[in-house]
Parts: C-alpha cells; structure tokens; sequence
C-alpha cells in the first residue's frame, strides 16, 4: 500500500480532478483542494465526504487562477503555514470552444491562458520550496494530445505553434500567444496545452540545476467528455452548444472515442501517488485510443516543439516577466492609508 501523501491538487471541483479526489482520499491521502470561491470550496468538500466516505479530511482554499491577486494570496498562506507538499498536482483547466473574441482574466490576460498556463506556473514557482521540502516529491500537469499537431485532436482546426511568443512578448493585452494569428478559441486552448509541457519541461530542468531532483510528469488524459457542462466546459454554454452536444454525442456515445471522467480521474490518481513513478526527471504520458471504448496510457514522445529545450526556457522567462508585470500593477493599485 502507498504511503500516505499530502497532495494539492488543482480543478478537483470537478470531472478529472474530482474523480481523483474521491480515489486520493479513499486510499487515505491528505488532500488540500484550490477552489475558485469560497462557495466552490465549500460544496467540493462536502461531495467529496459523500462520494468518498472515511478517510482523512480534506481541506480547501481559495485561490481563482482567473485571478492572480487571488493565486498569489492563496500561495502566501501556505508559505506561512510552512508545511511540505509532497505532491503538487496542477489539472485544473478550462476552453471556450467556439468564441469569437477573447474573455480576460481580472488582470487583463486572455484567461486560457492564464488559467492553464499562466496561474500554474506562478503557483508552482511559489510553493516549489514546500514542494522540495516533501517526500518524494512529485509534479503533475494535466497536458493534452491537442498540443501536438500529429495526433488527431492536434490536426482539426489550427494547430498549436507558439511562433517567437510576439504576443506574449507584447504584453498581457495579446488574443495569441503567437502574437500573428487572430483569435481562435481552439488554437488558443492548444497553445496553453502546448505551453503545459515546455513548462512541466523547465520546472523539472531548474529544480535538478538547483540541486533539488523533482518527478515531473506531464499527461494527457484523452478525449473526456463530461456528462455534466460544468468545470472545463463552464464558458462553453453561449458557444454552439447545440454542436457540441452533437459532437459530445458521436464521440463519447456512438463511436465511443472518448475516456470516462471516471477512468480518467482514477489515472490521474495513480499518477500522483504510483511508486513506481518516484524516479525523479521528466516523462510525458498520453492516454492513447487502441479500440473503440479501449484506451491504453502509454509512455509517448511530446510534439518536437513541446521537446525544445530552448523554447522552454524563454516561455518560463516571458512568462515570469508578464507575472511581475501584472502583480506591480496590482500593487500600484493597492490603496495607501
């Protein structure tokens, strides 16, 4: 039996992230739950004892990735509780599929990516020193195959290509990260995926330079589709729904391409906690479709972008500089008394 770890996991409000939870507390893991409100918090905590009867309690905190105010309040108060993170799981993520203008996030920023990429990787490089402090310690980013414009999810649409990070090089008003392309929502959710892996890449790269090994592993879970329109799809509804509702329908129901949101939580789970995954350095695994209503998760190559060291390096940098950027502004924001 695993050794009970003290996990923080992001999006365990719901799908994936959920599912994992209920796994993660019923094989008595200590759970500390990031939640978008108070009210979230709330109401994830208590489905979870439902769903997932004895074990140990979980606790949640507040922290809005559409918000970096927020994220940063919520890595302070851990830094001053001070207690290690054995596990640092960062799953949460949302697409607006079919938008024809970008939403921002309360600094301004287009919020996929400021939700998948840009809140994670502040968070991360906050908490990083109770992370080291953990046993084992352990990373785990819930990446896509859509970043990857070989696979199938990554050839519909636009595919995903950073270009020389114009965009965001340019400050956070950019529609793309690439800084040419017009808005496309889709694209826009690959890029982030795409942004996922060269992150997972560097923070693994900084942390061994440092002298700190680190297990960083980056995944994608496959094509989930929830029953349920809330969480990942809850900018989704005012967006040809009645299209997603018919390709939600050929996909998980007729031709039966898509991963449950159960199986797939319980393979994030097994990602977090498995032993045999305690080898520190980085690894990226893709839960790959072998049959109809059959997948397997298999060890894989990223795309070659998502492999490029270099690049990996500037988007950490550019990333770091538009985080201090947006938060001095917030602080020249803050009223004086």
């Amino acid at each position: 039996m695993t050794a009970p770890r003290r996990i923080l996991l992001t999006g365990a409000s719901s799908g994936i992230g959920f599912e994992a939870a209920v796994q993660l507390r019923r094989a008595g893991h200590r759970l500390l739950l990031p939640c978008r409100d108070a009210a979230t918090a709330e109401a994830t905590l208590r489905r979870l004892r439902e769903r997932a009867g004895e074990g140990p309690e979980p606790t949640a905190a507040v922290a809005d990735l559409a918000d970096l105010e927020s994220v940063g309040r919520c890595a302070a108060d851990l830094l001053a509780r001070g207690e290690p993170i054995d596990v640092l799981v960062l799953n949460a993520g949302l697409q607006y599929a079919g938008a024809a203008e970008p939403l921002r996030s309360a600094q301004g920023v287009e919020i996929t990516f400021a939700v998948n990429h840009l809140a994670h990787q502040v968070l991360a490089e906050r908490l990083l020193p109770l992370l080291v402090a953990g046993r084992a310690p352990r990373l785990v980013v819930t990446a896509s195959e859509v970043h990857d414009p070989s696979t199938g999810g990554g050839r519909v649409g636009q595919p995903a290509g950073l270009g020389d990070l114009a965009g965001l090089r340019s400050g956070p008003g950019f529609a793309m990260v690439d800084g040419t392309s017009r808005f496309d929502a889709e694209k826009a959710y690959k890029d982030s995926k795409l942004c996922n892996l060269l992150f997972a890449r560097e923070v693994e790269r900084r942390a061994r330079e440092q002298g700190t090994p680190l297990t960083v592993i980056a995944w994608s879970p496959g094509l989930v589709i929830p029953r349920d329109r809330g969480g990942f799809f809850r900018f989704s509804r005012a967006h040809n729904e009645w299209g997603q509702r018919l390709f939600a329908f050929l996909a998980r129901d007729l031709l039966r391409l898509s991963e449950s949101v159960a199986d797939a939580g319980a393979l994030l789970a097994s990602l977090a906690t498995d032993p045999a995954e305690d080898d520190p350095g980085f690894r990226y695994r893709a839960n790959r479709l072998i049959a109809p209503g059959r997948h397997r998760l298999e060890a894989v190559s990223p795309s070659a972008e998502a492999s490029d060291s270099a690049r990996a390096r500037t988007l950490w940098d550019l990333t770091e500089r538009l985080a201090a950027m947006l938060e001095g502004g917030m602080a020249s924001e803050t009223p004086r008394h």
